[in-house]
C-alpha cells in the first residue's frame, strides 16, 4: 500500500501529462502482482471495492477525538481524506502497512461494520501519506488527475505495443488484470477475451487553425478546404459514442470506452443490426423532431437505472457519423467516402427512430463554411467538422486527416461571489468559483449566481484568486466562503439553454474563465438581460 500511496502522491504533485506517464510506468514495473493489476483498476475507475461512506469515515476519526477540533480542521483543511490522514490518532501497536492487494481483498465481500474496523487497523498501520491514498481508494474519491486512457497509455509504454490493442480487448479483462501483464512483459501471448460487440478505439479531430499561423504543426492551408477533398458535417452538442451489435450482444461505448449501455436501453432495443455505428448520442426536442438542448442527455447520464417515463421524457437516440462495421466486415480501411456510402444503406436498412443520419453540409467557399459555424441552423449545433474524403478510420487524433471547426465561445463579464476549496493538490487553494451577473429585483439591482467555473487560468492566475477569496471573505460555510462582489471574471462558454433548477433560469455549456479583469468596477458586469438575449440568438 505505502508503493501505491507514494505514487498517487506523486502523480497529484506533478502536472506534466508525460511525467505522469512516467510515474504510472515505473510503478508498474516495481510493484508485484496483484497489487500492480489493483492500482491499475483503481487508476481506471474498474476496481469494483466496496467504498465506504465519508459520514463512517468522520464517525471513526470523532470516536478517536474531539469533534468541534476535527470540525475545525476539516474546515481548514477542505478535504476530508487530506483532513483523516493529518489528524488521524493512530493507537501504538504493533502494526505494519498492509500491501494493496490485502485491502482490496479483505473489503471483498465483508461487511459495513466490520469493513469500518478494518479501515480503523490499517489507519494505525500506515503513515500520512499512505492514510490518505487508502481513504482516496476506499471512498471512491480519487481526483488525481490521471484519467482511463492515461493509464491505459501508461500500459502500453510498459508493454511496447500499440495502445488500441489494449483497448480492443480491454472489456473483457478484469482487475488484476495478471494475463495482460503477463502478456506485456512477454511471458504469454497477448490475452484473446471472447468479447462480441468489442469497443473499436474511435477516430479523433484536430482543432482547425488558419495557415497564418505558421508556427502551429496542425495549421492548415484554406484553399485545400474544397468539395472535391472535404466533406462537411455539423457538430452537435451531445456525446460521442460507438454502438456496436454483434452475435446479439449489444453495447454503447463512449469514445473513451465506457461502457454505457445500462442507461440507454431504448437505444439498446433499437440496434436491429451487425455491425458498428459511430455517432452522436442525442435527445429528441418535445416535437419529435429536432434536438433537445445537452441539458436534456445530461438528465439521462450517469444513471445505474432509468425509467420508462424517464425515456419517455426524454427518448434518447444516436446520429450516425461513421460505419466501421458492417455485418461481419471490418470497413475501417476503407475511404470516407466509401463508408459515407455504406452508411447511408445501413441508416436505411435499420429503419428505426433510435438512429438517423448526419446530414451533409455543403462545401462552397472557406467564407461561406465559416459563416455557416458562426451562425448554424440550430442553437444545439457546435460547429462544423470537416473530414478528407479520402481518409480511412485511424484510432487516435491522426493528423491531416478530420478537423472540428467550433463555433468561437461566448463571452461575458461576471462577478465572482463564492468560492469553494478544489481538490487533489488544489485542495489548499479556493480554486472553484461561482459568478453572477446582474438583474433587476423589484426595482433594484442585484447580483444572481450563474455559472460556476474551476479552469481555464494559469497556476500563477490561481494563487492571485485565492490571495483575493482570503482578503475579501464575508462569510464561511464550510469549505466555501462568499467574498466581496468586487472582482470581475471575463467567463468564456459554448452555450446556453434554460434551466428551471437553477434561479437565473438559464445554465452555462462548459464554462471558464477567460481573463480576470482586474480593471473592470462589478456595477460595469454583464445584466441576465444579455444571457437571455444570446438564448434567442
Amino acid at each position: 500500500m505505502q508503493a501505491f500511496a507514494e505514487l498517487l502522491d506523486r502523480l497529484v504533485l506533478t502536472p506534466s501529462r508525460n511525467g505522469k506517464l512516467r510515474l504510472i510506468v515505473s510503478y508498474f514495473r516495481s510493484a508485484p502482482d496483484p497489487d500492480r493489476g489493483y492500482a491499475l483498476g483503481a487508476l481506471t475507475g474498474d476496481l469494483d471495492l466496496k467504498s465506504i461512506k465519508p459520514a463512517a469515515i468522520r464517525e471513526l476519526v470523532t470516536d478517536r477525538m474531539d469533534s468541534e477540533l476535527f470540525r475545525l480542521s476539516y474546515d481548514y483543511v477542505g478535504d476530508m481524506a487530506e483532513t483523516v490522514s493529518l489528524v488521524w490518532p493512530g493507537e501504538r501497536r504493533a502494526n505494519r502497512p498492509p500491501p494493496l492487494s490485502e485491502i482490496v481483498e479483505a473489503l471483498d465481500g465483508t461487511t459495513r461494520p466490520e469493513a469500518q474496523r478494518l479501515v480503523a487497523n490499517w489507519l494505525d498501520g500506515l503513515d500520512p501519506t499512505g492514510r490518505w491514498a487508502l481513504l482516496k481508494l476506499i471512498t471512491g474519491g480519487m481526483r488525481i488527475g490521471v484519467s482511463a486512457r492515461l493509464a491505459k497509455l501508461a500500459l502500453a509504454d510498459f508493454g511496447d505495443v500499440d495502445v488500441t490493442e489494449i483497448e480492443e480487448i480491454w472489456h473483457g479483462l478484469a482487475p488484476p488484470y495478471d494475463s495482460l501483464f503477463a502478456w506485456l512483459e512477454g511471458k504469454t501471448g497477448r490475452p484473446e477475451p471472447d468479447i462480441r460487440a468489442p469497443f473499436r478505439p474511435v477516430m479523433l479531430a484536430h482543432p482547425l487553425v488558419a495557415k497564418a499561423e505558421r508556427d502551429n504543426p496542425d495549421a492548415v492551408d484554406p484553399a485545400l478546404i474544397t468539395s472535391d477533398a472535404f466533406a462537411a458535417e455539423w457538430k452537435y452538442d451531445g456525446i460521442r459514442v460507438q454502438a456496436s451489435s454483434e452475435g446479439g450482444v449489444r453495447r454503447i461505448y463512449t469514445r473513451t470506452g465506457d461502457d454505457i449501455s445500462h442507461t440507454f436501453p431504448d437505444v439498446l432495443a433499437g440496434m436491429d443490426f451487425e455491425g458498428t455505428l459511430d455517432g452522436e448520442l442525442l435527445v429528441r426536442a418535445e416535437d419529435g423532431e429536432s434536438v433537445a438542448p445537452f441539458n436534456a442527455l445530461q438528465q439521462r447520464l450517469n444513471r445505474k437505472t432509468v425509467s420508462k417515463k424517464q425515456m419517455d421524457a426524454r427518448p434518447a437516440f444516436i446520429r450516425a457519423y461513421d460505419l466501421l462495421q458492417d455485418g461481419d466486415e471490418d470497413v475501417r480501411q476503407l475511404s470516407f467516402r466509401e463508408r459515407r456510402e455504406r452508411l447511408e444503406a445501413f441508416i436505411a436498412a435499420t429503419a428505426s427512430p433510435r438512429f438517423d443520419l448526419s446530414p451533409l453540409v455543403p462545401v462552397t467557399t472557406l467564407e461561406d463554411l465559416d459563416a455557416q459555424r458562426m451562425a448554424p441552423p440550430a442553437p444545439e449545433i457546435e460547429g462544423l467538422m470537416l473530414k478528407r474524403w479520402d481518409s480511412p478510420y485511424l484510432p487516435g487524433r491522426v493528423k491531416g486527416h478530420w478537423y472540428k471547426w467550433k463555433r468561437d465561445p461566448y463571452l461575458v463579464d461576471a462577478v465572482l461571489l463564492y468560492a469553494q476549496r478544489g481538490h487533489g493538490r488544489r485542495s489548499s487553494f479556493y480554486s472553484d468559483f461561482t459568478f453572477a451577473v446582474w438583474r433587476d429585483e423589484d426595482g433594484e439591482d442585484r447580483l444572481t449566481p450563474v455559472g460556476k467555473a474551476y479552469f481555464g487560468f494559469t497556476d500563477d492566475e490561481l494563487k492571485q484568486l485565492d490571495k483575493f477569496v482570503r482578503e475579501n471573505t464575508i462569510e464561511r460555510f464550510g469549505p466555501v466562503r462568499s467574498v466581496t462582489p468586487s472582482l470581475v471574471l471575463e467567463v468564456a462558454f459554448e452555450g446556453l439553454q434554460r434551466s428551471a433548477r437553477h434561479k437565473s433560469g438559464i445554465a452555462m455549456r462548459f464554462p471558464r474563465i477567460n481573463r480576470i479583469r482586474w480593471d473592470k468596477p462589478a456595477d460595469e458586469a454583464d445584466r441576465l438581460e444579455t444571457l437571455e438575449a444570446m438564448l434567442q440568438e
